[in-house]
């Protein structure tokens, strides 16, 4: 069993960023592949990014491709979401999650372990 801790979020402009950060804790964390989700106001949980144990592969919403970056740092038991030139399309709360399939997947329900969330909001 894996605990995940998120943090870094807060009240920013448009066009600023933020690096969210995922600290996990219990069992090895290096097997478990990472995915970062948010759910804005009234609307569902939607996938923002995944990454695999090792980190040699990531994938992306294509809403964020190419302004948002998932890393981890296995020996810190560390996943970061860096997002650049925010927009108010961004409002939603931030959760990291972790799953032991090796598959990538972009849906919730295959996610195993969820930590609390951070909230972000963009303004305009």
């Amino acid at each position: 069993q894996v605990q995940l801790a998120e943090s870094g979020g807060g009240l920013v402009q448009a066009g600023d960023s933020l690096r969210l950060s995922c600290q996990a804790s219990g069992r090895t964390f290096s097997v478990y592949a990472v995915g970062w989700f948010r759910q804005g106001p009234g609307k569902e949980r939607e996938f923002v990014a995944g990454i695999s144990r090792t980190g040699g592969s990531t994938y992306y919403a294509d809403s964020v491709k190419g302004r948002f970056t998932i890393s981890r740092d296995n020996t810190k038991n560390m996943v970061y979401l860096q997002m650049n030139s925010l927009n108010p399309e961004d409002t939603a709360v931030y959760y990291c999650a972790a799953k032991l399939s090796i598959v990538e997947s972009r849906s919730p329900s295959n996610y195993d372990y969820w930590g609390q969330g951070t909230q972000v909001t963009v303004s305009s």
